[in-house]
C-alpha cells in the first residue's frame, strides 16, 4: 500500500476514535449531572428549588399555550354538532307540526263536508235530548248482561234511547221506571247492532258474544280477512234509525281472527267498569232544500274561510318561532364567547398571581443573602464562638434577619 495512503486511513481512524471518546465523556457528564441533581433534590436547597419552580412555571405556561389549539377545536366541534342536532330536531318538529296543522283542518274541512252531505241525502242526525245517570246495579248473566241506572221517566229517559261511555256505544234503553231505567248492552247475546266496517264499508249486523266482544253476522267474513291492515273499525251505520250513524264501537283485530271461524269485535270500553253513562236521543233535522241548505252552506263557508285565517297565523307564529330561535342561538353563541374569554382571564391572572409569589420569594431570597453577607459572622458558629448558630437552621436565618440581634430567652 502507499504510505500516503496509509497516514490518510490512520489520520481518519484516529479522527472516529477521539470522537467517540467525546460522546462516551458526554454522556457519563449528563449521567453524572443527573445523578447529582436527583440526589441534591431530596435537601432544602434554595437555588434548586427556585430552579424547580421555575421549571414547573414554564412546564405549566407551556401546557396551557399548546393546549389553547386544542380546545378551541373541541369547543368548535361541539358547537358545530349541537348546532347541527338542534337543527335538525326542529325541521323534524317542523314537519310534523306542519303536518299535524293539516291534518286538523283537513279533519274540520272533511267534518263540514260531511255534515252537508248527510243534510243533502236526508241522514244527518241531531241531539234532541241528553242526560247523564250514574250505573246502580250491573245484572250478569250466562245470557242477560244489562245494566241500571238511577234517572228513568222523571227524567225524561224514553225506551230505545242511545247510551254512551262517553264518544263509545254502550247499548240502548229497553225498560223505564219512575226513577230508575234498565239498560241492555251491546254485549248482550240478544242486542242487535246494525254496523259498518271502516274502511272496507262493509255492512252486517253485530250481536252480544262475550262480556267484552261481539259476534259480526250477515256479512262476507273472507272480505274482512283478505284486508291487508292488522285492525278494522267498527262503528254503527245508523241502519233502522235505532242508533246514528258513525258511532265508535270496536276493532277487529285481523292477525288473530284469521284461523277463527266467527269474526270477533273487540269493544273499546270494559262494561263491567261502568260508573257513569250519557243518555241521548237523535232526530233527523227538518230542512228546507232551498233556504236551510244555503243558510247552512254560506255557515260552513264563513267557518271554513275562519280555519284558513288560523293557518295563516299558524305560518306567522311559525316564522316567529324561527326568528325567536335564530336570536336566542345567538344570544347563546355570544354567552359561550364571553364565557371562554372569561375563563381566559381568570387563567391569565392565576399565572400572574403566581409570577407575583416567585417574585416575592426571590426578594426575600436577595434580602436574605445580603443580610446574610453583612451578618453572617455574626451569627455564625465556629470555633470562638461556639454560642452562635449553625448555617442553615431556622436560628441562624432568624439572627440574620434580625440583623445580628440576639434574643435572650
Amino acid at each position: 500500500m502507499d504510505p500516503s495512503r496509509e497516514d490518510f486511513v490512520i489520520a481518519i481512524r484516529s479522527a472516529f476514535l477521539r470522537k467517540g471518546n467525546k460522546q462516551k465523556f458526554s454522556l457519563l457528564s449528563l449521567i453524572l449531572f443527573s445523578i447529582i441533581l436527583l440526589i441534591l433534590g431530596n435537601f432544602n436547597f434554595k437555588i434548586i428549588d427556585f430552579n424547580r419552580a421555575i421549571i414547573k412555571e414554564i412546564i405549566y405556561i407551556s401546557s396551557f399555550i399548546t393546549s389553547i389549539p386544542e380546545n378551541s377545536a373541541k369547543n368548535t366541534f361541539y358547537k358545530i354538532s349541537d348546532h347541527f342536532n338542534h337543527y335538525d330536531e326542529y325541521q323534524i318538529s317542523k314537519s310534523k307540526l306542519k303536518e299535524l296543522a293539516n291534518k286538523d283542518l283537513e279533519k274540520t274541512i272533511i267534518t263540514f263536508e260531511n255534515i252537508e252531505l248527510k243534510k243533502l241525502i236526508n241522514d244527518y242526525f241531531v241531539e234532541d235530548q241528553r242526560t247523564y245517570a250514574k250505573v246502580l246495579i250491573d245484572k250478569e248473566s250466562p245470557f242477560l248482561r244489562s245494566i241500571v241506572i238511577n234517572k228513568g221517566s222523571k227524567n225524561g229517559v224514553k225506551i230505545g234511547m242511545a247510551v254512551y261511555d262517553e264518544i263509545y256505544l254502550v247499548g240502548k234503553v229497553v225498560e223505564v221506571n219512575f226513577i230508575t231505567s234498565r239498560v241492555l248492552l251491546i254485549s248482550d247475546i240478544n242486542s242487535r247492532v246494525p254496523i259498518t266496517i271502516q274502511p272496507i264499508n262493509l255492512e252486517g249486523i253485530m250481536s252480544g258474544f262475550d262480556k267484552n266482544s261481539g259476534q259480526l253476522q250477515y256479512l262476507n267474513q273472507d272480505d274482512a280477512i283478505d284486508y291487508d291492515k292488522k285492525k278494522l273499525i267498527v262503528v254503527s251505520s245508523g241502519i233502522g234509525g235505532v242508533f246514528k250513524s258513525g258511532i265508535p264501537i270496536g276493532e277487529i283485530d285481523i292477525q288473530n281472527k284469521k284461523n277463527s271461524k266467527k269474526l270477533i269485535v273487540d269493544f273499546y270500553r270494559n262494561f263491567s267498569q261502568l260508573k257513569y253513562v250519557k243518555i241521548s236521543s237523535h232526530k233527523k233535522e227538518n230542512i228546507n232544500i232551498d233556504q236551510s241548505n244555503k243558510k247552512t252552506f254560506k255557515e260552513n263557508n264563513i267557518k271554513i274561510k275562519e280555519i284558513n285565517s288560523q293557518a295563516e297565523d299558524i305560518k306567522v307564529l311559525r316564522q316567529q318561532a324561527i326568528i325567536s330561535d335564530r336570536v336566542q342561538y345567538k344570544l347563546q353563541s355570544e354567552n359561550t364567547i364571553l364565557r371562554e374569554n372569561l375563563i381566559i382571564e381568570k387563567n391569565k391572572v392565576k399565572i400572574m398571581n403566581k409570577k407575583k409569589d416567585i417574585l416575592i420569594v426571590e426578594e426575600n431570597r436577595i434580602k436574605f443573602l445580603e443580610l446574610d453577607s453583612l451578618y453572617s459572622r455574626k451569627c455564625k458558629k465556629n470555633f470562638f464562638q461556639p454560642k452562635l448558630f449553625k448555617v442553615g437552621t431556622k436560628e441562624y436565618k432568624a439572627c440574620i434577619l434580625s440583623k445580628a440581634v440576639i434574643k435572650k430567652n
